[in-house]
């Protein structure tokens, strides 16, 4: 875990930088995709995607946890097949990404991040470290 101060340019700058924002979500998805075959099952998704949302890891009521699993495959599993692929976990991460910078809004917002989190890797590429 690590302190570092975000604020919407820091996201979005990074998102926008597609080869470094698109070699960061591949690292993510590689990482996730525990059994190797290219697609993320909901397990799979599950287990990690905390960790690399710095989303926490306090516990949390099941049925809100499978409501935003149902959701998250409703909306991004675009071929109904149970499975999330790299091109659709790119725009899921795209997605929540941009949708968290509008969350911090133009003010700097001190945050505890995953060593491993995009939010740390938006804010390594701020500093120019990817």
């Amino acid at each position: 875990m690590s302190l570092a101060v975000v604020n919407e340019t820091t996201v979005t700058t990074f998102v926008e930088d597609r080869k470094a924002f698109e070699n960061c979500v591949e690292e993510c998805f590689e990482m996730l995709d525990v059994d190797g075959d290219r697609v993320l099952s909901r397990s799979e998704l599950r287990e990690g995607f905390c960790k690399i949302m710095s989303l926490g890891h306090e516990s949390r009521e099941e049925e809100k946890i499978d409501h935003l699993f149902n959701t998250i495959f409703n909306r991004f599993d675009e071929d109904r097949n149970g499975s999330i692929d790299p091109q659709e976990f790119r725009c899921l991460i795209r997605e929540l990404m941009f949708a968290m910078g509008r969350g911090f809004g133009s003010s700097p917002v001190l945050v505890v991040l995953e060593i491993d989190s995009l939010l740390m890797k938006a804010v390594e590429h701020e500093f120019g470290r990817i």
